[in-house]
C-alpha cells in the first residue's frame, strides 16, 4: 500500500497569511459597521483541519470590546468574502479575539524608558 504524502507543513502558515491579508482588505473596504474602527489584524491561527481560524486584532481607534462583538457578528459576511478570494476547499469559521500584545509592548517600553531615565539621573 503506498504511503499517503502528508500535507506540506508550510501550507497552514500560507493559508493563515493569506487569510490575514484578505481580511485586512475586506474589513477596510467592505465592512461598513461603525463599531469597527481602525483595525489591524495581528495574526491568524488556523486549526489543522482548516475548520476554524482565530483572528487576533488590535484597534487604533474605537472600543476593543465593541469592535470584537461587531467583528464576530460580521464573521459570516467576512467568511463569505474569503470564499470568493481563497482557492481552498474549506474556508475556516472565523473567531475574532482582541490582541493586547501591542498595548502590553507599549507599557513595557514606557517602563524601560522610565528605568533608563532614573538610572541616568542617578549616574
Amino acid at each position: 500500500m503506498p504511503k499517503r504524502k502528508a500535507a506540506a507543513p508550510n501550507r497552514a502558515f500560507k493559508v493563515a497569511d493569506q487569510i490575514q491579508r484578505d481580511l485586512t482588505e475586506l474589513i477596510a473596504r467592505e465592512l461598513k459597521d461603525p463599531r469597527v474602527g481602525m483595525v489591524t489584524i495581528q495574526a491568524v491561527e488556523v486549526t489543522p483541519d482548516y475548520a476554524h481560524a482565530k483572528v487576533f486584532f488590535s484597534v487604533l481607534v474605537g472600543d476593543p470590546a465593541e469592535c470584537e462583538v461587531a467583528l464576530n457578528q460580521a464573521a459570516g459576511f467576512l467568511r463569505n468574502g474569503l470564499f470568493k478570494r481563497l482557492h481552498i476547499h474549506t474556508v475556516p469559521t472565523l473567531h475574532f479575539q482582541f490582541d493586547r500584545t501591542p498595548e502590553r509592548a507599549a507599557d513595557m517600553n514606557a517602563l524601560i524608558a522610565q528605568a533608563v531615565a532614573s538610572r541616568a539621573k542617578d549616574d
